[in-house]
């Protein structure tokens, strides 16, 4: 059983539901069709509520400990917060609460993905629907594995978001758009060391041959 209070960001739930035993293919299918109908569709904060709800009835089903599901949850939320107090600082509060909903809602489906979705099952999916482009040179294993890390590296992106938002919160940084650039330098710096890493983590491992 896994311990909800130590379990690190992106985990994998094991269960036999009916979530877990849909085809990983159909799901990212069901992902991609979500994110973008919310993205264009949805221009209220009710129907954007309603996508939220969605979400959080498929984790139901999936029987995902509620625990589990907030706490990977909860690591986006700060740099949620944050995009909704600019949008309501530049726009109005129902265009950022819908907004944040939006996002919401695309987060946490991405988070269910990845807890009912082992990693091995992520990157045969993505070769097989990759396999015709190798006719034509495509490097198919190399992309599959980009794709897969892409995905599960999303909660780290996150996460070091949020370490700047406490970093500044502790300098007593209160400053919306004053300091976007003191913000954003930060997340890129650690973006660049982490690629750095991962890629000389891969590529000593053979990953890049």
């Amino acid at each position: 059983m896994i311990s909800t209070s130590r379990v690190p960001l992106g985990v994998y739930s094991p269960g036999n539901t009916v979530v877990h035993r849909a085809p990983a293919g159909i799901k990212l299918l069901v992902l991609t069709v979500f994110i973008l109908s919310t993205a264009i569709f949805v221009s209220t904060w009710q129907w954007a509520a309603v996508s939220v709800g969605m979400v959080v009835l498929t984790a139901a089903v999936a029987r995902i400990p509620a625990r589990l599901f907030v706490r990977q949850l909860s690591g986006a939320l700060p740099l949620l917060i944050f995009i909704a107090l600019m949008l309501w600082w530049r726009t109005d509060g129902e265009q950022a609460l819908t907004m944040f909903l939006v996002l919401l809602s695309a987060i946490a489906a991405a988070i269910l993905l990845t807890l009912t979705t082992r990693v091995s099952v992520l990157m045969e999916t993505f070769e097989r629907t990759l396999a015709p482009t190798a006719r034509i040179g495509v490097p198919v294993d190399q992309v599959a594995l980009a794709m897969t890390l892409t995905i599960r590296l999303i909660p780290l992106q996150v996460q070091a978001v949020n370490e700047v938002l406490d970093a500044r919160r502790a300098r007593g940084s209160r400053s919306t758009s004053a300091s976007l650039t003191a913000f954003g330098v930060p997340i890129v710096v650690r973006t660049i060391l982490r690629s750095r890493a991962i890629a000389d983590a891969l590529r000593a491992r053979g990953a890049a041959d």
